[in-house]
């Protein structure tokens, strides 16, 4: 048999991870459940669990010693999952749903855990597993047989997958199979889809695949779903969080002189741990993580020197120059592209009518040496966007209509990519597409992508970005007669201001039904207007148009109520400037922040510090823990400033604003 990875036989205990915290703790402390189909297992089991923002300033086996202790039950201690001695571990739907982090299966992974089974896997968190040799499987008829002390075929966990992901399985990871590919052992089965009508998305791997590993040739007539292949990347990108593991990967691998290839086109950014002093623990500092953290800054900058990449670096007075999601907007995507980058929210890019999809620090650490990134061609869902929003709506009440459909919340846009038309998308501005590529990735897809069109052309002009002779050949459409997985139509004439209640994005509900669901008005603690979803030009414009209101009538922020404003970018922040929203929003009472990914991840002002917080965000996803312990409410910017002059969730129109 080809590859490094045999048959297998998990000698280790099985662990059911259920949603009865008896249940756990019980197992955790050295009981062994019978498997019944009827045990309630954990949904939405997000990496933000598996590993919390403060765990990840590791990268070694000392994540083995954390795994889980971020679980929604809150009886997880230190060690309890590596004690345990658990080879299988048995989840629910959706399996390391949100953030990109390849901390996640490597922690597993340390922790002595083998096979990880779940009735769904989330996209990112799936190939992370295959790349670091963790076998994965939704198939629960295994738990028997495994019992049983079976020998598994290693068949067992090739089924299904597309030929390359097979291979990297059988060859233990990404790296072990990109070696074998690179002595000529073991190559990507030739595409042989003939021309067919396709969308966008298929369209751009089509043009960036590569064709020839010897010569470097692209493009390939045709693509179809499920059509395995690597394709060529025009941008890559990390962030403090990732660069040092990524790094350690790369020259491990290739040596300690290895160069990144074609550094151009990669870049780097310290984002998202800049006011992490601020919101770190003191339990948490006198752990040393504030000097870890700190120290990943320091190899990020060492190493983007020494290869000569571009590092978008902090500011005078706090904060970044930019979140790279909203640099990758302003400066460097471009329509037609391949953007990969360490984030799951890199899918903001698909607004520009680019292919863009988060990864794991294995595929960004063989992307800089080989430039190239492997692909499965998803299949596509096509939601239509009827009619035009109301001036009481935005892009964000959109998307929160869309993920709480049960389409998505069943789990079965896993992988796919959502693309986004109609006549809807047109009365979009930039920043309100980039709203709902953003999110894609909350519907576990790949990600989002509009078609590009005169609105995309203009807003590159207005940055300075566009040639036609470079760029007007890569503005791919879909074809008339491309097919979907599935479509579906959203009626924006008949929309109405959403929520999502705490713990998933997929908890949309519509506001004026919020005050039933929770038995009355919800008071809060926090608002908070910020991140890379809520932090562009255009929501500094809502923000302002509801605090502008507030203000003419001599009010500001309630009493008790905590208001932040955090710019996406530099350039975001001048605008605000040039608006005099900066004086406005001052005169209401919000506190400013400079760009920092921040509260989103726990690691900046706004962040809750109890369990009886109560916060409204204009962020993207607010799984269990991780803006704080506190309960995050998701909304539009024009939600967050009402309830913050009102001391409650409410849109403008119900407090006369």
């Amino acid at each position: 048999m080809t590859g490094g990875q045999r048959d297998r036989v998990f000698t280790g205990r099985i662990l059911f991870l259920t949603s009865d915290a008896t249940l756990l703790r019980r197992q955790l402390d050295g009981e062994d459940l019978p498997w019944d189909p009827a045990l309630a297992l954990m949904d939405n089991i997000s990496t933000d669990e598996i590993t919390p923002a403060w765990v990840c300033y590791y990268y070694d086996e000392t994540l083995g010693k954390y795994v889980n202790i971020g679980f929604r039950q809150g009886n997880v201690k230190h060690g309890d999952f590596a004690d345990a001695g658990a080879a299988v571990v048995v989840s629910g739907l959706s399996k390391g749903c949100g953030s990109s982090r390849e901390t996640a299966p490597y922690a597993e992974k340390w922790a002595g855990v083998q096979l990880v089974i779940a009735k769904t896997i989330e996209k990112i968190y799936g190939q992370n597993c295959q790349n670091i040799g963790l076998l994965t499987s939704t198939d629960f008829g295994l738990i028997d047989r495994i019992r049983r002390g079976e020998s598994i075929p290693l068949d067992e966990f090739t089924r299904g997958l597309d030929p390359i992901s097979a291979d990297v399985v059988r060859y233990g990871g990404l790296f072990p199979y990109n070696r074998a590919r690179l002595r000529g052992e073991v190559a990507p089965p030739p595409i042989t889809t003939t021309p067919r009508p396709m969308n966008v998305t298929e369209k751009i791997i089509a043009s960036r695949a590569v064709a020839d590993a010897k010569t470097g040739r692209l493009g390939l007539p045709a693509v179809a779903p499920g059509d395995a292949l690597f394709c060529r990347t025009d941008v890559r990108f990390t962030h403090e969080y990732v660069t040092p593991m990524a790094e350690a990967l790369f020259l491990h691998s290739l040596g300690p002189e290895a160069r990144v290839s074609d550094p151009a086109s990669v870049y780097a950014f310290r984002d998202h741990l800049t006011y992490l002093g601020q919101a770190m623990s003191p339990e948490h500092k006198k752990m040393g993580l504030l000097a870890l953290a700190d120290g990943m800054a320091v190899t990020q900058e060492r190493f983007t020197t020494r290869q000569g990449i571009r590092l978008f670096g902090e500011v005078e007075g706090g904060g970044s120059e930019a979140i790279c999601h909203n640099a990758v907007l302003e400066e460097i995507g471009l329509p037609g592209q391949v953007i990969i980058g360490s984030d799951s929210h890199t899918c903001t890019a698909g607004a520009l009518g680019a292919f863009a999809f988060g990864v794991g620090a294995t595929d960004i650490a063989n992307a800089w040496y080989t430039q190239d990134v492997r692909v499965v061609v998803p299949e596509t869902v096509r939601v239509d966007l009827q009619g035009q929003l109301s001036g009481s709506l935005t892009a964000k009440d959109v998307m929160l209509k869309i993920l709480a459909d049960p389409y998505i919340k069943s789990g079965k846009a896993i992988a796919q990519v959502l693309e986004f038309g109609g006549e809807g998308v047109r009365f979009l501005n930039m920043d309100e597409r980039a709203t709902l590529t953003n999110m894609a990735v909350e519907a576990g897809a790949t990600t989002g992508i509009i078609e590009p069109d005169d609105i995309t052309v203009d807003y590159l002009m207005a940055m300075g970005r566009w040639s036609s002779e470079r760029d007007q050949p890569h503005l791919f459409a879909s074809d008339p007669e491309a097919q979907y997985a599935h479509r579906f139509a959203v009626d924006l004439t008949t929309l109405r201001p959403m929520v999502a209640r705490p713990g998933d994005p997929r908890n949309g509900v519509e506001l004026s039904s919020l005050e039933g669901l929770e038995n009355g008005p919800v008071r809060i603690d926090i608002a908070y207007g910020g991140s890379c979803t809520g932090g562009k030009m255009t929501d500094m414009d809502l923000y302002a148009r509801v605090l502008g209101a507030a203000v003419a009538q001599g009010r500001r922020v309630k009493e008790g109520v905590e208001l932040y404003i955090q710019f996406g970018s530099q350039r975001i922040k001048r605008y605000a400037e040039e608006r005099g929203y900066i004086t406005l929003f001052e005169a209401a009472g919000a506190t400013l922040i400079n760009p920092s990914c921040g509260a989103c991840i726990r690691a900046g002002p706004g962040v809750s510090e109890s369990k009886d917080d109560v916060t409204v965000s204009a962020i993207n996803r607010n799984f269990p823990g991780r803006s704080g312990p506190g309960k995050v409410y998701l909304a539009s910017p024009l939600v967050v400033a009402a309830s913050a002059i009102a001391g409650q969730i409410v849109g403008p129109a119900e407090i006369g604003l």
